[in-house]
């Protein structure tokens, strides 16, 4: 498997893009995919053969789970490597994107492939790479306790040893990128300039739904 990049320069130059709808991967966190569409079976191979990478940016017209054709996309994604692939028998693949970092897109390439490639620069985002930077930002203590409240807000059990052995920056994104909000939401949690402004808009997010939800407002989103 190829190495994994550790800076903006170790990266190419334009990447195949993925446009998925309510998808959020950060650094060091993994997302699963399932592929089955044809043009995505298609990058998934094309991956395989290169360099494993695959970046995952949402549409901007959030009505379509992945849109065809060449729809308006944002400007911000995230880079991810492809670390587990299994084919499923039927031709279909179930994947593990590691998040490398984000990205802009500078612009789309024309090409012949059924998949959309981007030309991009990670250049903003070379903090990105190192997995701890911003944790000393994080009132940690404030957003664990977020945590304990939500969890009782919308009943769920959570493994509380495991969060304690977690660290912060890795908590912070497994918890944004599992958070039940929209499309939208996890656009802005993507484009947080620091680690402590995404731990605080989660935190702000939450207690919004929860504040709503004690008032009559509507059922946690879970």
């Amino acid at each position: 498997m190829p190495a994994r990049p550790v800076s903006p320069a170790q990266l190419p130059k334009s990447v195949p893009v993925f446009p998925l709808s309510g998808a959020l991967l950060l650094p060091f966190s993994h997302r699963p995919l399932n592929i089955f569409e044809p043009r995505y079976i298609e990058l998934v191979d094309a991956a395989l053969r290169g360099d494993r990478l695959i970046g995952l940016i949402q549409p901007e017209d959030t009505s379509e789970e992945s849109p065809a054709g060449r729809a308006p996309l944002q400007k911000v994604g995230c880079l991810g490597r492809l670390t587990h692939f299994e084919e499923n028998g039927d031709g279909r693949y179930f994947i593990i994107l590691e998040g490398l970092a984000r990205f802009r897109l500078v612009h789309e390439l024309t090409v012949m492939t059924p998949y959309r490639q981007c030309v991009i620069s990670a250049e903003d985002f070379a903090d990105d790479f190192v997995r701890d930077v911003g944790e000393g930002d994080v009132d940690r203590t404030r957003f664990v306790r977020m945590m304990r409240d939500y969890a009782e807000f919308a009943n769920i059990e959570l493994n509380w040893e495991e969060i304690e052995r977690t660290g912060t920056a890795d908590l912070v994104n497994f918890c944004c990128m599992v958070s039940p909000y929209g499309a939208a939401e996890k656009q802005v949690l993507l484009e947080a300039p620091t680690l402590s402004d995404r731990a605080e808009t989660l935190i702000a997010m939450t207690e919004y739904e929860m504040a709503r939800g004690r008032a009559g407002g509507g059922a946690p989103l879970n």
